[in-house]
């Protein structure tokens, strides 16, 4: 599993904002689910597999959230940039 991770302060409203360089799945998930997500089992996010960027979605809630940038077992040189909007 290749993916890139990285942790965000939200506040309910703030837009996250992705640019990638190749086409990926971007997740925004909890702790819990990012842990189930590692271990191979069953998660829930928000957003999904995205072609074209930059992409945006609201955060769901207040909170730390987990951000994944994953491009399956693609073996690629990954540009990518992740920023926060603030409400």
């Amino acid at each position: 599993m290749s993916h890139i991770h990285a942790t965000e302060e939200l506040r309910l409203g703030d837009v996250l904002v992705v640019n990638c360089s190749h086409q990926c799945n971007v997740m925004l998930m909890s702790n819990t689910d990012y842990g189930r997500y590692r271990r191979g089992e069953k998660f829930q996010y928000h957003g999904g597999h995205f072609t074209k960027f930059p992409t945006r979605f609201q955060a769901p809630g207040a909170g730390m959230w987990n951000v994944v940038i994953d491009v399956g077992d693609r073996a690629v040189e990954l540009r990518y940039d992740i920023r926060v909007m603030r409400k």
